[in-house]
C-alpha cells in the first residue's frame, strides 16, 4: 500500500538529524538552521514530493520541501487566493 511519506526513503535529509529541520522559533540562531535545513532539500532529489506530503499533510512546523513554515503558509494563501479569483470569474 503506497502512503504519502514513501518518498522518505530517498530523502537527502534521512541521515540528517532532525533536529536540524525543526528549530525553534524563526529569527536568529533559528534563521541560520532554517537555511542549514534548505541547503540540505535543495540537494534532494525528492524535493518536491516532500513538499506536496506537507501541504497535503497540513505539516505546520518544521522545514518541508525546501520552505519555512512561513513560506508553505504563504503558498496555500496565494493558493486559496488563487482558487477563490478562479471561482469568481466562473460566476461572471
Amino acid at each position: 500500500m503506497s502512503s504519502a511519506f514513501d518518498w522518505r526513503a530517498k530523502a537527502a535529509c534521512r541521515d540528517k538529524d532532525p533536529e536540524l529541520f525543526f528549530p525553534v522559533g524563526n529569527t536568529g540562531a533559528a534563521y541560520q538552521q532554517i537555511e542549514e535545513a534548505k541547503a540540505v532539500c535543495r540537494t534532494c532529489k525528492v524535493i518536491d514530493a516532500c513538499l506536496k506530503c506537507a501541504l497535503d499533510t497540513n505539516q505546520d512546523y518544521g522545514v518541508w520541501g525546501g520552505l519555512s513554515e512561513d513560506e508553505r503558509r504563504a503558498l496555500k494563501r496565494r493558493a486559496m487566493r488563487a482558487r477563490r479569483s478562479q471561482n469568481m470569474q466562473m460566476q461572471i
